[in-house]
């Protein structure tokens, strides 16, 4: 992950989060507003897979590579419970 792209990506789904807000001031359509909404969950979801995935990449892979058991066994609790946050 590079953080300019995570960081354009959070513009980007400020933008639609500031349209849905004008929608609803606007009283728009219902459809076209949870349309919005989709579309906003879905931008989410894509910076969780690149954070995710830089995590795994980096915070992980040291872990492993460094042959330290306490903190191999500490990042996989603490993925084990994050990925379970993440899929409630």
């Amino acid at each position: 992950m590079t953080r300019q792209k995570v960081t354009q990506r959070l513009k980007r789904i400020e933008g639609q989060v500031g349209g849905l807000l004008r929608m609803i001031e606007e009283n728009r359509y219902c459809i076209d507003m949870l349309t919005q909404i989709s579309a906003v969950r879905a931008a989410l979801h894509k910076v969780e897979e690149e954070v995710l995935r830089d995590h795994l990449n980096h915070c992980v892979a040291n872990a492993f590579s460094s042959g330290d058991v306490t903190d191999q066994r500490h990042k996989v609790e603490e993925l084990v419970q994050t990925l379970a946050r993440m899929t409630r």
